[in-house]
């Protein structure tokens, strides 16, 4: 039981002796589900089942098992038993004991017996809780797996088959010509320039040109460029710092998405950015060289140097 339903459960309690005074009982509560599969467990397949009947047997003097309350399950598959006094249950189990009305051929056979477990306890009032009871069909659901299914069927004797004839040996397959190389794979490095041909649009892919700058770099760039500036105008950018930064920036995003041995990932390049414009004018100017070396393929690391730009003409 969670934390909260504990505390409205102590709070019914405790309204309940102020207003009626302490009575001991015992309540019993559970729920009931048909086992279409017959697995023994509760799965994807199954449904709450209601109008069956549950019982609580407990052993006696003479250590035979007696049947002390039934209780019938509401339309959602739960039950609820209550026991005078505070009665000793430990030894005592819960079992499907009924036949289901309206329960769709689920009440064939009883699933294993459940023992109550005491959740709480409180002012000679007591509550227990029972795991999931199953109500069987007489055979497994056309639908169940094949592998929840307690019947098996025996292996059938193993048949010798007859020889082969003969066969040629067949001619070898011919060789199948080299694959291309992935393009994502290869070190490529492109420059602003490269990335506004027309015959190179084909690349963006991850992002268009039409993208706004503040929906990729976040709020603090929407505050720098505004919320209405796209990728392919931020491109244009030269002459100011911030706008250099945006339009390095940008390529080196582009790039990133475009090449796995870019020096930046995309993460990266949209971080490197916001440091920046929180930052001094020389700090933009910096993370701005960064980048333009990334782009040209100069820059430093092991996935940086002597990269060149991998772009082939659209068809």
């Amino acid at each position: 039981m969670e934390w909260s339903q504990e505390i409205f459960f102590t709070a019914f309690l405790i309204a309940a002796a102020a207003i009626h005074g302490v009575h001991g009982y015992g309540l019993i509560t559970g729920n009931v589900f048909c086992d279409q599969c017959k697995d023994g467990q509760v799965s994807l397949f199954d449904y709450p089942l209601n109008g069956i009947k549950v019982g609580i047997a407990c052993p006696g003097s003479d250590d035979q098992f007696t049947m002390w309350r039934e209780e019938t399950t509401n339309w959602l598959g739960s039950y609820s038993i209550k026991l005078e006094g505070t009665p000793d249950l430990s030894g005592c189990y819960a079992q499907v004991s009924g036949n289901a009305q309206g329960s769709s051929g689920c009440g064939a056979a009883a699933g294993p017996a459940m023992y109550p477990r005491l959740m709480f306890r409180m002012f000679d009032m007591e509550l227990y809780t029972v795991d999931p009871l199953l109500s069987q069909p007489a055979q497994p659901m056309p639908f169940c797996p094949r592998s929840t299914s307690p019947v098996v069927a025996p292996a059938p004797p193993a048949r010798l088959l007859p020889p082969l004839p003969w066969l040629p040996p067949l001619p070898p397959l011919p060789r199948l010509p080299p694959m291309p190389p992935a393009p994502y794979l290869e070190a490529s490095a492109c420059s602003h320039l490269k990335w506004m041909m027309p015959e190179y649009k084909c690349y963006w892919k991850v992002v268009s040109p039409d993208t706004k700058v503040a929906v990729i770099f976040g709020l603090v760039a929407s505050r720098r460029y505004g919320t209405d500036m796209t990728l392919w105008e931020s491109m244009n950018g030269r002459g100011d710092p911030y706008r250099t930064l945006l339009r390095e920036g940008t390529t080196a995003l582009l790039n990133s998405y475009s090449s796995t041995q870019f020096p930046y990932h995309p993460l990266a390049v949209i971080q490197h950015m916001n440091s920046a414009l929180m930052g001094s004018t020389r700090q933009v100017l910096h993370t701005a060289l960064s980048f333009l070396r990334a782009n040209s393929g100069t820059g430093t690391g092991t996935r940086a140097g002597g990269a060149t730009c991998g772009f082939t003409p659209c068809k």
